[in-house]
Protein backbone atom coordinates (compact mmCIF):
# COMPACT_ATOMS: atom_id res chain seq x y z
CA UNK A 1 0.00 0.00 0.00
CA UNK A 2 1.12 3.18 -1.19
CA UNK A 3 2.64 5.70 1.90
CA UNK A 4 0.18 9.09 2.75
CA UNK A 5 1.12 12.05 0.76
CA UNK A 6 3.04 14.72 2.42
CA UNK A 7 5.46 16.36 1.21
CA UNK A 8 4.23 18.46 -2.91
CA UNK A 9 6.74 19.76 -5.10
CA UNK A 10 4.62 22.52 -7.43
CA UNK A 11 6.50 23.26 -10.91
CA UNK A 12 5.60 26.10 -12.41
CA UNK A 13 4.95 29.32 -10.03
CA UNK A 14 1.98 31.05 -12.56
CA UNK A 15 -1.73 31.18 -11.82
CA UNK A 16 -2.06 27.81 -11.71
CA UNK A 17 0.95 26.64 -9.88
CA UNK A 18 0.31 29.48 -7.28
CA UNK A 19 -3.50 28.13 -6.80
CA UNK A 20 -2.39 24.62 -6.69
CA UNK A 21 0.53 25.35 -4.38
CA UNK A 22 -1.96 27.03 -1.86
CA UNK A 23 -4.49 24.86 -2.14
CA UNK A 24 -2.08 21.81 -0.74
CA UNK A 25 -0.88 24.02 1.96
CA UNK A 26 -4.07 25.23 2.86
CA UNK A 27 -4.73 21.58 3.40
CA UNK A 28 -2.18 20.77 5.73
CA UNK A 29 0.69 20.14 2.84
CA UNK A 30 4.11 20.57 3.03
CA UNK A 31 4.81 22.09 -0.18
CA UNK A 32 7.39 23.44 -2.24
CA UNK A 33 7.32 25.57 -5.40
CA UNK A 34 9.84 25.52 -7.86
CA UNK A 35 10.20 28.43 -10.77
CA UNK A 36 13.13 28.97 -13.27
CA UNK A 37 12.68 32.64 -12.92
CA UNK A 38 13.84 34.51 -9.36
CA UNK A 39 11.09 37.60 -10.23
CA UNK A 40 8.70 34.88 -10.90
CA UNK A 41 9.34 33.60 -7.27
CA UNK A 42 9.03 37.06 -5.85
CA UNK A 43 5.90 37.76 -7.58
CA UNK A 44 4.32 34.61 -6.25
CA UNK A 45 4.84 35.79 -2.66
CA UNK A 46 2.82 38.20 -3.26
CA UNK A 47 0.33 36.24 -5.67
CA UNK A 48 -0.37 33.77 -2.26
CA UNK A 49 -1.32 36.11 -0.43
CA UNK A 50 -3.59 37.76 -2.41
CA UNK A 51 -4.89 34.68 -3.39
CA UNK A 52 -5.01 33.18 0.26
CA UNK A 53 -6.98 36.65 1.40
CA UNK A 54 -9.86 35.53 -1.50
CA UNK A 55 -9.92 32.54 0.00
CA UNK A 56 -10.49 33.95 3.81
CA UNK A 57 -12.84 36.10 1.90
CA UNK A 58 -14.84 33.08 0.26
CA UNK A 59 -14.51 31.13 3.64
CA UNK A 60 -12.35 28.66 1.98
CA UNK A 61 -9.99 29.15 4.57
CA UNK A 62 -9.81 30.87 7.89
CA UNK A 63 -8.08 34.07 9.14
CA UNK A 64 -6.42 32.18 11.59
CA UNK A 65 -4.66 29.92 9.36
CA UNK A 66 -3.69 32.48 7.36
CA UNK A 67 0.45 32.63 8.54
CA UNK A 68 0.59 29.09 8.78
CA UNK A 69 -0.64 28.50 5.28
CA UNK A 70 2.22 30.70 4.25
CA UNK A 71 4.29 29.50 5.97
CA UNK A 72 4.36 25.25 4.84
CA UNK A 73 4.93 26.90 1.26
CA UNK A 74 8.57 27.80 0.21
CA UNK A 75 9.90 28.26 -3.24
CA UNK A 76 13.41 27.72 -4.76
CA UNK A 77 14.87 28.34 -8.14
CA UNK A 78 16.39 24.65 -7.33
CA UNK A 79 14.52 21.85 -9.45
CA UNK A 80 16.62 19.26 -7.00
CA UNK A 81 15.51 20.96 -3.81
CA UNK A 82 11.61 20.98 -4.57
CA UNK A 83 12.22 17.22 -6.12
CA UNK A 84 14.33 15.49 -3.57
CA UNK A 85 11.88 14.72 -0.79
CA UNK A 86 8.39 15.16 -2.56
CA UNK A 87 5.76 12.49 -2.79
CA UNK A 88 4.02 13.86 -4.97
CA UNK A 89 5.00 16.34 -8.21
CA UNK A 90 2.51 18.36 -9.99
CA UNK A 91 4.28 20.21 -13.13
CA UNK A 92 2.33 23.53 -13.89
CA UNK A 93 4.52 24.74 -16.66
CA UNK A 94 3.58 26.35 -19.70
CA UNK A 95 1.36 23.97 -22.52
CA UNK A 96 4.25 22.62 -24.45
CA UNK A 97 4.77 18.95 -25.04
CA UNK A 98 8.77 19.25 -25.58
CA UNK A 99 8.61 21.86 -22.10
CA UNK A 100 7.33 19.46 -19.86
CA UNK A 101 8.79 16.11 -21.80
CA UNK A 102 12.18 17.95 -20.51
CA UNK A 103 10.75 19.25 -17.02
CA UNK A 104 9.53 15.31 -16.12
CA UNK A 105 12.65 13.90 -17.53
CA UNK A 106 15.21 15.73 -15.15
CA UNK A 107 12.35 15.19 -12.35
CA UNK A 108 12.57 11.31 -12.99
CA UNK A 109 16.53 11.92 -12.49
CA UNK A 110 15.71 13.77 -8.87
CA UNK A 111 12.83 12.41 -7.38
CA UNK A 112 12.87 9.23 -5.29
CA UNK A 113 11.56 6.42 -6.88
CA UNK A 114 8.40 6.00 -4.85
CA UNK A 115 7.04 9.43 -6.02
CA UNK A 116 4.40 10.38 -8.20
CA UNK A 117 4.97 12.83 -11.00
CA UNK A 118 1.66 14.07 -12.13
CA UNK A 119 1.01 16.99 -14.80
CA UNK A 120 -1.69 20.21 -14.64
CA UNK A 121 -1.94 20.37 -18.55
CA UNK A 122 -5.04 21.44 -19.58
CA UNK A 123 -4.83 19.66 -22.80
CA UNK A 124 -2.06 17.07 -22.98
CA UNK A 125 -2.29 13.32 -21.90
CA UNK A 126 0.23 11.75 -20.02
CA UNK A 127 0.83 9.15 -22.00
CA UNK A 128 2.33 11.71 -24.33
CA UNK A 129 5.30 12.81 -21.44
CA UNK A 130 5.33 9.13 -20.33
CA UNK A 131 8.61 8.06 -22.36
CA UNK A 132 10.65 10.53 -20.51
CA UNK A 133 10.62 8.73 -17.58
CA UNK A 134 11.34 5.31 -16.25
CA UNK A 135 8.28 5.27 -13.95
CA UNK A 136 5.50 4.84 -16.12
CA UNK A 137 3.19 3.13 -13.45
CA UNK A 138 3.61 6.61 -11.49
CA UNK A 139 2.60 9.32 -13.56
CA UNK A 140 -0.81 10.64 -14.53
CA UNK A 141 -2.72 14.25 -15.27
CA UNK A 142 -4.16 15.68 -12.47
CA UNK A 143 -5.91 18.77 -13.98
CA UNK A 144 -7.06 21.44 -11.86
CA UNK A 145 -9.70 24.60 -12.99
CA UNK A 146 -9.38 28.10 -11.46
CA UNK A 147 -9.96 29.58 -8.70
CA UNK A 148 -9.07 26.30 -7.14
CA UNK A 149 -10.69 27.11 -4.38
CA UNK A 150 -13.76 27.43 -5.45
CA UNK A 151 -14.11 24.96 -8.08
CA UNK A 152 -12.55 22.03 -6.20
CA UNK A 153 -12.56 19.18 -8.31
CA UNK A 154 -9.90 17.41 -10.11
CA UNK A 155 -9.76 15.70 -12.87
CA UNK A 156 -7.86 12.46 -12.83
CA UNK A 157 -6.69 10.51 -16.15
CA UNK A 158 -4.07 7.14 -16.32
CA UNK A 159 -1.38 6.96 -18.70
CA UNK A 160 -0.44 3.60 -20.38
CA UNK A 161 0.76 2.06 -17.59
CA UNK A 162 -0.65 4.00 -14.41
CA UNK A 163 -1.12 1.63 -11.71
CA UNK A 164 -4.01 1.39 -9.54
CA UNK A 165 -2.25 2.14 -6.26
CA UNK A 166 -0.98 5.68 -7.71
CA UNK A 167 -4.40 6.50 -8.77
CA UNK A 168 -5.48 5.74 -4.78
CA UNK A 169 -3.13 7.45 -3.51
CA UNK A 170 -3.59 10.76 -5.23
CA UNK A 171 -7.67 10.47 -4.51
CA UNK A 172 -6.79 10.51 -0.70
CA UNK A 173 -4.76 13.13 -0.98
CA UNK A 174 -6.95 15.47 -2.94
CA UNK A 175 -10.20 14.50 -0.92
CA UNK A 176 -7.53 14.74 2.15
CA UNK A 177 -7.12 18.76 0.74
CA UNK A 178 -10.40 19.37 0.12
CA UNK A 179 -10.80 18.62 -3.69
CA UNK A 180 -13.00 16.47 -5.41
CA UNK A 181 -10.88 13.70 -7.54
CA UNK A 182 -13.10 12.99 -10.96
CA UNK A 183 -11.82 9.92 -12.74
CA UNK A 184 -11.81 10.30 -16.38
CA UNK A 185 -12.03 6.67 -17.42
CA UNK A 186 -10.42 6.64 -20.40
CA UNK A 187 -7.62 8.46 -22.57
CA UNK A 188 -9.34 11.71 -24.04
CA UNK A 189 -6.85 15.25 -24.55
CA UNK A 190 -9.38 17.35 -22.54
CA UNK A 191 -10.41 15.61 -19.97
CA UNK A 192 -14.28 15.90 -19.22
CA UNK A 193 -14.36 19.60 -18.19
CA UNK A 194 -12.06 20.93 -20.83
CA UNK A 195 -13.85 18.76 -23.72
CA UNK A 196 -17.04 20.59 -22.96
CA UNK A 197 -15.32 24.10 -22.14
CA UNK A 198 -13.71 23.99 -25.14
CA UNK A 199 -16.85 23.26 -27.83
CA UNK A 200 -18.32 26.79 -26.30
CA UNK A 201 -14.81 28.28 -26.30
CA UNK A 202 -14.11 27.68 -29.74
CA UNK A 203 -17.57 28.52 -30.86
CA UNK A 204 -17.71 31.78 -29.07
CA UNK A 205 -14.23 33.12 -30.59
CA UNK A 206 -15.85 31.84 -33.96
CA UNK A 207 -18.91 33.97 -33.62
CA UNK A 208 -16.71 37.11 -32.94
CA UNK A 209 -14.20 35.92 -35.41
CA UNK A 210 -17.02 35.93 -38.17
CA UNK A 211 -18.65 39.37 -37.38
CA UNK A 212 -21.50 37.63 -36.26
CA UNK A 213 -21.74 39.30 -32.63
CA UNK A 214 -19.64 41.61 -30.79
CA UNK A 215 -17.11 40.57 -27.40
CA UNK A 216 -20.16 41.82 -25.50
CA UNK A 217 -22.85 40.39 -27.10
CA UNK A 218 -21.92 37.02 -26.55
CA UNK A 219 -20.54 37.41 -23.06
CA UNK A 220 -24.30 39.23 -22.35
CA UNK A 221 -26.49 36.17 -23.93
CA UNK A 222 -24.13 33.39 -22.07
CA UNK A 223 -24.71 35.29 -18.44
CA UNK A 224 -28.00 35.99 -19.01
CA UNK A 225 -28.86 32.58 -20.43
CA UNK A 226 -26.71 30.86 -18.12
CA UNK A 227 -26.60 32.81 -14.58
CA UNK A 228 -23.26 33.24 -14.93
CA UNK A 229 -20.93 36.18 -13.45
CA UNK A 230 -18.61 36.47 -16.70
CA UNK A 231 -19.22 35.12 -20.19
CA UNK A 232 -16.45 32.79 -22.06
CA UNK A 233 -14.66 35.73 -23.71
CA UNK A 234 -14.00 37.28 -20.26
CA UNK A 235 -13.24 33.71 -18.77
CA UNK A 236 -10.46 33.76 -21.17
CA UNK A 237 -9.05 36.95 -20.48
CA UNK A 238 -8.35 35.61 -16.52
CA UNK A 239 -6.80 32.30 -18.47
CA UNK A 240 -4.32 34.30 -21.00
CA UNK A 241 -5.04 34.27 -23.89
CA UNK A 242 -1.94 32.97 -24.70
CA UNK A 243 -2.50 29.80 -23.03
CA UNK A 244 -5.80 29.53 -24.91
CA UNK A 245 -4.09 29.17 -28.09
CA UNK A 246 -1.50 26.98 -26.90
CA UNK A 247 -4.82 24.75 -25.94
CA UNK A 248 -6.06 25.21 -29.25
CA UNK A 249 -2.64 24.44 -31.07
CA UNK A 250 -2.49 20.84 -29.01
CA UNK A 251 -6.04 20.12 -30.40
CA UNK A 252 -5.36 21.86 -33.89
CA UNK A 253 -2.07 19.12 -34.10
CA UNK A 254 -4.26 16.05 -33.20
CA UNK A 255 -6.65 16.45 -35.61
CA UNK A 256 -5.13 18.36 -38.51
CA UNK A 257 -8.68 20.16 -39.03
CA UNK A 258 -8.47 23.55 -40.08
CA UNK A 259 -11.08 24.83 -38.10
CA UNK A 260 -9.31 23.41 -35.09
CA UNK A 261 -6.86 26.55 -35.86
CA UNK A 262 -6.79 29.38 -33.16
CA UNK A 263 -9.22 32.03 -34.85
CA UNK A 264 -7.33 35.44 -36.47
CA UNK A 265 -9.59 37.16 -33.61
CA UNK A 266 -6.96 35.41 -31.13
CA UNK A 267 -4.13 35.39 -32.93
CA UNK A 268 -4.00 39.22 -33.51
CA UNK A 269 -4.68 39.95 -29.34
CA UNK A 270 -2.18 37.57 -28.68
CA UNK A 271 0.16 39.51 -31.84
CA UNK A 272 -0.17 42.88 -30.05
CA UNK A 273 0.63 41.89 -26.29
CA UNK A 274 -3.06 41.90 -25.64
CA UNK A 275 -2.86 38.69 -23.11
CA UNK A 276 -5.73 39.15 -20.78
CA UNK A 277 -5.78 40.20 -17.15
CA UNK A 278 -1.66 39.65 -16.71
CA UNK A 279 -1.30 42.37 -19.52
CA UNK A 280 -3.98 45.17 -18.53
CA UNK A 281 -5.68 44.67 -22.22
CA UNK A 282 -7.46 41.18 -23.78
CA UNK A 283 -10.88 41.74 -24.81
CA UNK A 284 -11.96 43.76 -22.07
CA UNK A 285 -9.18 46.71 -20.57
CA UNK A 286 -7.98 45.76 -17.09
CA UNK A 287 -8.46 46.37 -14.07
CA UNK A 288 -12.53 47.53 -13.87
CA UNK A 289 -13.69 45.59 -17.41
CA UNK A 290 -16.91 46.22 -18.91
CA UNK A 291 -17.77 42.96 -17.77
CA UNK A 292 -18.19 44.14 -14.67
CA UNK A 293 -20.00 47.17 -14.68
CA UNK A 294 -23.54 46.79 -12.92
CA UNK A 295 -25.45 47.53 -15.86
CA UNK A 296 -23.18 45.33 -18.28
CA UNK A 297 -26.50 43.12 -18.95
CA UNK A 298 -28.39 45.80 -20.05
CA UNK A 299 -26.36 47.89 -22.12
CA UNK A 300 -26.72 48.42 -25.90
CA UNK A 301 -23.64 46.74 -27.42
CA UNK A 302 -20.73 49.31 -28.46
Amino acid sequence: MAQPIRSIAVIGSGYMGNQIALQCAAGGGSVCLHDTSEVALENSAVCLSEFLDRMIDDRCAAVDQRQSILDRIRRTTVLAEAATDADLVIEAVREDLAVKREVFHELDKLCPPDAILATNSSSIRISRIESATKRPGKLLNAHFVQPVWKHPFVELMRGSSTSDETILAVQSFMTSIGVAPVLVRKQSTGFIFNRIWRAVKKEALRVVDQGIATVEDVDRTWMIQMETPMGPLAMMDIIGLDVVRDIELVYHEESGDPSDAPPRVLLDKIANGQLGVKTGQGFYAYPNPAWQSPDFLSQASP
